[in-house]
């Protein structure tokens, strides 16, 4: 009789999810103000700019997403080549927890974390993954929402 193996639980495939993340973070900083633009090849270390044509300034903005309601609040970062870590919590439904006693979907509307990524580098794990794990993070509810920072880092000259 053969023994039978425990079933694997499939990657779930967030490419698209990933890259509506990057989008509505893009949408925020619009619609703050914030010229910026998506860096459409491949720039290791970051996902989005922003500019401030006064100041002559960039900003290097790296988005990272979770599409789970229920994660765990961490996220790998390999990469510290950014200005900003903006972490989105897309809040897409549950995944990881017991959906018996569950009475909704766990849709809700994302979370955006503006991090600083000297904030960030502090936060980060140096071995396996290099996870950051939000919870960690002095003071994170301060983070949310807070494009500010954004805003004044391009101010500086």
């Amino acid at each position: 009789m053969e023994e039978e193996q425990p079933v694997k639980k499939k990657k779930q495939d967030t490419k698209l999810e990933s890259e509506g993340a990057e989008f509505l973070v893009l949408g925020h900083l619009l619609i703050e103000g914030v010229s910026a633009y998506k860096a459409y090849i491949n720039f290791p270390g970051y996902d989005l700019t922003a500019v401030n044509t006064k100041t002559k300034k960039v900003a290097r903005i790296q988005v990272k997403s979770r599409w789970a309601t229920d994660y765990d609040t961490s996220f790998p970062l390999k990469s510290l080549d950014c200005d900003f870590v903006v972490h989105v919590a897309l809040n897409r439904g549950y995944r990881f927890g017991k959906k018996n006693n569950i009475k909704d979907n766990g849709i809700q509307a994302p979370t955006f974390y503006v991090f600083p990524v000297d904030i960030i580098k502090k936060a980060r794990k140096d071995v396996g993954w290099k996870k950051v794990q939000i919870k960690k993070v002095p003071n994170f509810k301060t983070y949310i929402d807070n494009w500010t920072l954004i805003k004044k880092y391009l101010e500086k000259k």
